[in-house]
């Protein structure tokens, strides 16, 4: 009997990557799933879109670059059957007598206000667990596209290993297919890398008896956030993402609380997703000074990259390592990071003082603990 896997992607203004994206998660091969996709009340209406879609009213909408077409066509045909629910809705069960009457609907929450990533994601997780039917669950972005097999070779992993918790997918450039961004995570966390770690990328070794299949457990790293598919006995045991981070990080800290627990993360290379990086928070901008270029992101991305980067990581080593160990990384290499970042603001950005202020404040948030939605945002 095949094990039901609940897919939530979350959507924030994002409405055009939302749709590509669904239009190639129902083409996957994997038979029993369904759909949650929540907005973090976007202003732009991102919901009503996805609705439109969904009765065959609205295209999806291409980069003009993309050379992806071919995971999200031929089109579903429509129209697709839904459900739409407030965060009110879903916290009160949702409404079990209108989904009996369809057949794994696709699920559209609207929270009614943007509490960050991760409360998206565990308004989405919390409905899906409160069904009682599932066994994984597939943190999805939904700046991504998906390959055919892509889930269903990830829940294979859980079959063949014990205390497997999380499995990721190797990331490839959405814009660059044949460059691989990440595979699945990072190498071991340590106070000193601050929940970042080293990407694991394709020239690492393998375990030799595992290197033609590209499954390899990932022993004190993290899984990216762009696909992470979850035993729902993790969630039971470790909870939910923690929420003080609203975005940036929190999948670091969700997988070393599930290490702490004694849960496993694996690898499955085979498993393919294709991800728009930046999507969620911008692009960079290629500047030039005296001939050195760099790659500069807008005010708004500095935002997440500068201010939420400093603030969670300090955050992260003082949760996971202790007060010790997080003074070692604020005068270590937090204070070098706060540097370079100060004279790349020099060099090459405008609203200098700006970006310098957030890059304090963000120290000071860390250090004091002032978790949650940035004031700036």
């Amino acid at each position: 009997m095949q094990k039901k896997v609940y897919i939530v992607i979350v959507n924030y203004n994002g409405w055009k990557d939302t749709i590509e994206c669904l239009e190639s998660v129902l083409k996957n091969d994997y038979p029993d799933y369904q759909v949650i996709v929540v907005d973090n009340n976007s202003p732009n209406n991102s919901m009503a879109h996805i609705i439109d879609w969904t009765e065959g009213e609205q295209e999806v909408i291409y980069d003009e670059d993309s050379q992806l077409k071919h995971l999200s066509q031929p089109f579903e045909t429509k129209p697709l059957e839904y459900l739409l629910y407030t965060r009110e809705d879903v916290l009160k069960g949702g409404d079990p007598e209108r989904e009996t009457k369809k057949k794994n609907p696709l699920i559209f929450i609207q929270t009614g206000e943007n509490g960050g990533f991760a409360s998206a994601n565990n308004i989405g997780i919390k409905y899906a667990l409160a069904k009682g039917d599932s066994s994984y669950l597939w943190l999805l972005n939904n700046d991504t596209v998906v390959d055919e097999t892509s889930l269903s070779v990830m829940t294979k992993i859980f079959e063949r290993y014990d205390k497997i918790g999380i499995v990721g997918s190797k990331l490839i450039r959405y814009h660059n297919p044949d460059s691989i961004q990440i595979l699945c995570g990072t190498k071991r966390m340590t106070w000193y890398n601050a929940g970042k770690g080293e990407f694991i990328l394709p020239e690492c070794q393998y375990p030799e008896n595992e290197q033609l299949e590209m499954v390899f457990e990932i022993d004190g790293g993290f899984i990216a956030g762009a696909s992470m598919l979850i035993h729902k006995s993790v969630f039971e045991d470790v909870g939910y993402l923690d929420e003080a981070y609203f975005m940036w990080a929190e999948e670091a800290d969700f997988c070393m609380t599930a290490i702490k627990k004694g849960w496993k993360l694996y690898c499955c290379a085979t498993s393919k997703v294709f991800h728009k990086e930046g999507a969620s928070t911008g692009k960079n901008t290629l500047k030039e000074f005296w001939g050195r270029k760099s790659q500069r992101p807008s005010f708004q991305r500095f935002i997440i990259t500068g201010y939420l980067d400093i603030r969670n990581h300090i955050y992260f080593v003082k949760k996971h390592f202790g007060i010790f160990w997080c003074i070692l990384f604020l005068i270590g290499p937090n204070l070098k990071k706060i540097g370079l970042r100060i004279l790349g603001i020099l060099l090459y950005d405008k609203d200098k003082a700006k970006r310098i202020n957030m890059l304090i404040k963000g120290l000071f948030d860390g250090v004091f603990g002032r978790m949650g939605k940035p004031e700036l945002l």
